[in-house]
């Protein structure tokens, strides 16, 4: 019987690593990994001495107390929910230990279930898709830069090197109420997504991700940790991948 009467199952392949990167000192990014729910992010902390690897880490302990659900919608409302009780807790630890700094953490979360891909964002951390040798950026920035680039105001040239690239308009942990962005898209087998902090898109072109996503899931990551380090990544670097294959054993 061919995929055309009957769709095989797809298995999710995934490797992830994090690097403090050739400039900064601390590395307040985390990655989430957890294959077994097909559930994968990225986090990348800010507020500094620590306190933005504190933001990230309790974003990824929450996620790991996620159960699968059976229904999408259960999942995405799980997600959200944990999202909302970070946000809640790390504005209590900025007031309580930081004197009301702001401490808080971008993030950039895929789950999928079946043939369907589910992605949540709050920040610039980025998820891509990468299909029939075309690269595609699945999220939109929340930050500054974006914004003007969407009202025209600049081009996407100078978006490249404007002086405010770093300056986010959403992150978990810096208001009172945070709104995750959902987007919900089909999946196939073939499919290689792309988890990424800041750190890895700001130092690593289109066309050299695009040549490391043609190798295995361990092979791409270490390539494209290695290729902002020696682009002199100026921020962490956080990288996750994800490559659907058909299930052999189906």
């Amino acid at each position: 019987m061919s995929d055309t009467t009957i769709r095989r199952p797809i298995k999710w392949l995934s490797a992830s690593d994090t690097n403090v990167g050739v400039v900064r000192k601390i590395n307040e990014d985390s990655v989430f990994s957890k294959p077994e729910i097909n559930m994968w992010a990225v986090a990348d902390g800010m507020g500094g001495h620590e306190a933005g690897n504190i933001a990230s880490s309790m974003i990824v302990s929450a996620l790991d107390e996620l159960e699968e659900k059976q229904h999408l919608t259960e999942s995405v409302n799980s997600v959200e929910n944990k999202i909302i009780d970070v946000n809640e807790r790390l504005l209590e630890y900025s007031e309580i230990m930081l004197e009301g700094r702001i401490v808080g953490s971008t993030v950039v979360i895929l789950f999928i279930k079946g043939r369907v891909g589910v992605c949540m964002w709050a920040g610039d951390s980025r998820l891509y898709r990468y299909r029939s040798n075309n690269l595609k950026q699945m999220t939109v920035d929340h930050s500054h830069v974006a914004e003007l680039l969407k009202q025209g105001s600049i081009t996407a040239e100078e978006a490249e090197n404007h002086p405010e690239s770093n300056v986010i308009t959403r992150a978990v942990g810096t208001c009172e109420n945070i709104f995750v962005d959902i987007d919900i898209f089909d999946v196939e087998a073939g499919d290689v997504f792309l988890l990424c902090s800041d750190g890895l898109y700001n130092s690593v072109s289109d066309e050299n991700i695009i040549s490391c996503l043609r190798d295995d899931v361990d092979e791409t990551v270490s390539n494209l940790i290695s290729t902002s380090l020696d682009n002199e990544a100026a921020d962490n670097v956080s990288v996750i991948v994800v490559k659907g294959t058909h299930n052999i054993n189906s």
